[in-house]
């Protein structure tokens, strides 16, 4: 299986999803225990969430699970969240900061991954970034994320639904980070909040550039929203899905409508 798929659209707007894919290959599953084998901190179905909604967007997906390696963490190792509990490059736990590996990988091992799967995704990641930003003057990449709301290991309390990541301001212009963050707000009758548990993974850290017109948000949002239950078989819930979507819908066609005016050409 390749590592990444790249659907092409014309849009200022890049979709990026590196947690939903599924693929471990038979040489990594060798050594995960029964735990790591469940999968668990999986983007579920997060590809199927925002199917269509801007059909024009182009969108970058990972098709190696994260814990094969993490895309959205510093190929180098450094922690997103120093002092706090998190995954790393190759995860040695699960958000639970249970143990998922019989054996687990070696800085060799880290280093293969990278090269073939984590290098690959952000080689085709920046390549459709820069093709967008070539063809419009500016291109927004749109990190399409979700967890589990209740997680004691990674945070207190219950999520909120939608979690909006510019590692404070930085990654974005201010009006990205406003126009986001006032729809998620006025969305009957989910919760929001900006900057707070998530900032942004490394993938937004590292694109947002907004002075070269390269603009990068997060959203994670809590599987609550969308799955029948945050637990396996991870099904999919349609109706929940019809309730949400018109909002990401207004997000993206929002965002795609500003573009212009952030120094594009269209």
């Amino acid at each position: 299986m390749k590592p990444v798929q790249v659907r092409q659209g014309t849009s200022p707007i890049v979709l990026g999803l590196p947690h939903t894919g599924t693929f471990v290959p038979d040489e990594i599953t060798a050594h995960l225990n029964d735990r790591g084998r469940q999968l668990t901190d999986t983007d579920w179905h997060i590809d199927q969430l925002y199917e269509g909604l801007l059909p024009d967007a182009t969108t970058v997906t990972a098709n190696f699970h994260r814990y094969v390696i993490d895309a959205n963490r510093d190929p180098d190792g450094q922690s997103l969240y120093p002092g706090q509990n998190t995954t790393t490059l190759v995860p040695l736990t699960d958000f639970d900061g249970q143990d998922i590996w019989t054996t687990p990988p070696n800085a060799e091992d880290v280093e293969k991954r990278r090269r073939l799967y984590h290098a690959p995704y952000h080689a085709a990641l920046a390549a459709e970034i820069e093709r967008i930003r070539n063809l419009h003057g500016v291109a927004i990449l749109y990190d399409c994320h979700s967890i589990r709301s209740t997680i004691p290991h990674l945070f207190e309390g219950t999520l909120p639904d939608f979690n909006i990541g510019t590692n404070m301001s930085t990654t974005c212009a201010s009006e990205i980070e406003a126009l986001t963050a006032q729809i998620c707000k006025s969305a009957t009758p989910f919760t929001s909040t900006t900057n707070g548990r998530f900032k942004g993974g490394w993938t937004t850290r590292h694109y947002g550039k907004p002075d070269e017109h390269v603009h990068a948000i997060q959203m994670e949002l809590a599987q609550s929203t969308y799955l029948t239950n945050e637990a396996a078989p991870w099904s999919y819930d349609s109706d929940k899905a019809a309730i949400l979507r018109p909002h990401l819908t207004s997000i993206l066609n929002t965002l795609a409508a500003l573009a212009p005016t952030l120094g594009g050409t269209t």
